[in-house]
């Protein structure tokens, strides 16, 4: 049987954590060429007060994934003791590694400063049912601190429906919902940017922008430069070797519009491999675990292949039929 969790790091209780001080991104050194696997899982034992909101916060994690790592786990109250794992363990997502990549699928964003050998990985807020996030290939046009919001007609009569009425301009205060920066992207009307709330950071809760938090934007605005180039994808399976091995991250797929996708899974995923043409041969792959991590959707890197000496057939030929 080949192991769930093969990198697990048993750290301190959230208070020493938040002890330590404000979350920043995580820096993660990048892995050698050939290679795709970065960070560790971690583990830590809650307190009585801690949820998960406030543990994603301080390990830069959103709700959603914290969620799906821990299932069976009461997010509003763990319980003193309860062992609470931290999905801070990462295939890159597929392409070049250059500038900012947005995967949607697991409401995260990625960065890599040229030639410093590192990638920044923050959670995100994306569009929430009827609002989608946007896929596609952008760049960073403009940064803007302290930003001023103009909300947009069709903002502003929802919220009027609700009774709400929004003024024309919100300025820079703890009362916009842009926070202490935005991004703004060569796609019309979208921005990466801060948010007046704690909570719906790593959910889909914007009007399709991408929300991070606080702190978080902050430290981004000081790594990114205008023309910085932005790559939104929408990877749910992403396939990644590390050690001569080949991993498998499932995510709960979301469709273009960034909402539940009804796709049929397994086809998904056996797609998703078959676009990795450098995984194709000497491999022996373990299908009842690639069951098992499609199923589970709980966004942590698991080994499902190993290794064959003298090589084999290749691999997409032993794909099961039910899964063709």
């Amino acid at each position: 049987m080949l192991p769930r969790f093969p990198a697990v790091t048993r750290s301190l209780s959230l208070a020493a954590l938040l002890a330590a001080g404000p979350a920043v991104a995580l820096e993660l050194p990048l892995p050698p060429p050939g290679e795709d696997v970065v960070g560790q899982v971690q583990v830590i034992k809650a307190k009585y007060e801690d949820t998960f909101a406030d543990i994603g916060t301080a390990n830069d994690l959103g709700y959603l994934e914290m969620i799906a790592a821990n299932p069976g786990v009461d997010p509003w109250l763990p319980g003193a003791g309860t062992e609470i794992i931290l999905p801070t363990r990462y295939i890159l997502p597929p392409g070049p590694r250059d500038g900012v990549v947005i995967n949607l699928a697991e409401y995260r964003l990625y960065y890599y400063p040229k030639g410093q050998g590192v990638v920044y990985t923050f959670p995100l807020g994306i569009g929430r049912e009827g609002w989608g996030s946007p896929i596609a290939n952008t760049k960073i046009t403009a940064k803007t601190p302290n930003p001023t919001w103009t909300p947009p007609a069709s903002i502003r009569a929802e919220h009027a429906a609700d009774g709400d009425i929004l003024p024309s301009v919100v300025p820079a205060g703890p009362d916009n919902p842009l926070g202490p920066f935005k991004f703004t992207l060569g796609v019309p009307g979208y921005l990466i940017h801060g948010s007046n709330k704690k909570f719906g950071i790593g959910m889909r809760t914007s009007h399709g922008c991408f929300r991070m938090l606080n702190n978080n934007v902050l430290e981004l605005s000081k790594m990114v430069p205008v023309g910085t180039p932005v790559r939104i994808i929408n990877e749910p399976y992403k396939f990644g070797i590390s050690g001569g091995k080949v991993y498998l991250e499932a995510h709960t797929p979301l469709d273009d519009h960034g909402n539940p996708s009804v796709v049929d899974k397994h086809t998904a995923v056996i797609n998703a491999l078959l676009k990795r043409e450098d995984l194709a041969n000497n491999l022996r792959m373990n299908w009842d675990m690639v069951r098992d991590v499609v199923a589970a959707e709980d966004g942590m890197p698991v080994e499902i292949a190993v290794p064959v000496a003298g090589g084999s057939a290749p691999m997409v030929s032993s794909i099961p039929p039910e899964l063709q």
